[in-house]
């Protein structure tokens, strides 16, 4: 298999969606973002998403050259239109913003509509910890979660994602989906030919399966029972009832091309991590001081960090078949 630096991985990814009609600004902003998160090892959101992302470009399920629109509608407040483009334009015009928004007046938030896919939603998070804050994402996806005693899948994923600075160091930063795995894990398993642990999953007909086709066809099942499903609404409400963005049941599939744009949302709140304590930073070091003490323990997002030091290093391994098809692509 290949090993690409990372700017090689970036040029191909970009390369193909410039190819599939991205403008160069968004081909950038999403190729940085699936480069970054492959790197970090999440490669359910890094390069596999490339042929189906080029895929939707070239229906115009994805606007490639999509104006992201940002109005201030409250002090402190962005609303933010992606304009059925990526989500990762949208993200970096947030992320533009929020940090001094929070500085000013201690607590900010920004709402994105008309979105796509948010890939690894710890990344966003974790550039505004780098900045000072306490960040939030909230991000709704396609219906994937039955409510706890239902069959219709009327919930995403629905990832949320959290990050806290630490002094001198890197920040906690916690990145999870409200099914018990995250989606992309099966159709990495999928396209790999491999089956699912039983648990994961249920098929159309409610039943228990290891068959990641059927697993895509049927429903998710929620981290923590009920407590994920009610979690689910939580960020429907949040991600797509607050902030104008469809809700879960509405949206069409981030996977294939087939349909009319998803156009789901986003929601991210950033907190000034001295507003209400100047010395909260360094109570924050003092937990994770507690935690990396204990043998065996470990903060969340270390092995990430770790996967990422070694990509910038080493570069990134890439399998032949999907070198080659992103190659091609356009």
């Amino acid at each position: 298999m290949p090993i690409l630096s990372l700017a090689e991985a970036h040029a191909l990814a970009a390369g193909a969606f410039r190819r599939c009609g991205a403008s160069a600004a968004a081909a950038d902003s999403t190729a940085r973002a699936l480069v970054a998160a492959e790197a970090d090892g999440l490669k359910g959101h890094g390069l596999s998403r490339v042929p189906s992302y080029a895929a939707q470009l070239r229906t115009g399920k994805v606007v490639g050259d999509a104006a992201i629109t940002v109005t201030h509608p409250r002090p402190g407040l962005l609303a933010i239109d992606a304009g059925h483009g990526f989500a990762y334009p949208a993200l970096d015009a947030a992320l533009a913003e929020l940090p001094e928004l929070a500085r000013r007046q201690g607590i900010a938030a920004a709402g994105i509509r008309r979105s796509h896919h948010c890939g690894a939603a710890g990344r966003p998070v974790e550039a505004l910890a780098e900045a000072g804050c306490l960040a939030i994402l909230f991000a709704n996806t396609p219906a994937a979660m039955a409510p706890w005693g239902g069959s219709r899948a009327v919930f995403g994923t629905n990832p949320l994602a959290f990050a806290c600075p630490l002094p001198g160091r890197a920040p906690i930063v916690i990145d999870l989906a409200l099914s018990k795995v995250a989606r992309a894990a099966i159709v990495g398993a999928k396209q790999r030919g491999e089956t699912i642990p039983e648990g994961w999953a249920l098929d159309a007909e409610g039943r228990p399966t290891t068959d990641p086709a059927a697993a895509l066809g049927g429903t998710m099942v929620p981290l923590g029972d009920a407590k994920g499903t009610a979690l689910a609404l939580m960020v429907e409400l949040l991600a797509a009832g607050l902030t104008g963005g469809r809700f879960a049941a509405e949206a069409s599939s981030f996977l294939d091309a087939a349909g009319d744009p998803p156009g789901t949302g986003q929601l991210i709140l950033a907190i000034d991590a001295t507003a209400l304590s100047s010395d909260a930073p360094e109570r924050f070091a003092v937990l994770a001081g507690a935690i990396e003490d204990q043998d065996g323990a470990r903060l969340p997002g270390s092995r990430r960090l770790d996967l990422r030091s070694r990509a910038a290093r080493d570069g990134l391994t890439v399998p032949d078949a999907l070198e080659a098809e992103i190659a091609a692509l356009g």
